[in-house]
């Protein structure tokens, strides 16, 4: 289980990378969206994985660290402020220079500029 779990970590890291480095700012608004999936994750890892525990005290002799589930629930609405954030900064860099671009430049426009 362990490690299914740490692919599925290392699968949204390395998604989520992909994602932020490319031209357009959907992708990298969809990318800081997988990181902050994958940094949740792992956060809640650090606490161990268990099965069939309580989560609280005085349920059963054993129980699960509230510690890492008290950080993701932190990191997730971190998460969806900075989404939001960054969607309004996108929505604001579309509308005043007309395009979606991260530089603000398509593709053919900086070639042209770099040529010259």
């Amino acid at each position: 289980m362990e490690l299914l779990y740490a692919s599925c970590v290392g699968l949204l890291v390395a998604s989520g990378i992909y994602l932020i480095l490319r031209a357009r700012t959907f992708p990298v608004v969809l990318g800081l969206t997988m990181l902050s999936y994958a940094v949740n994750l792992f956060l809640f890892s650090s606490g161990r994985l268990k099965i069939n525990q309580a989560p609280v005290l005085g349920q059963s002799a054993s129980y699960a660290d509230p510690l890492p589930q008290a950080l993701v629930l932190t990191a997730i609405v971190i998460g969806f402020a900075m989404t939001a954030f960054v969607v309004i900064l996108a929505i604001r860099g579309r509308a005043d220079l007309g395009n979606d671009h991260v530089d603000g430049q398509p593709r053919a426009t900086r070639a042209t500029k770099g040529s010259k």
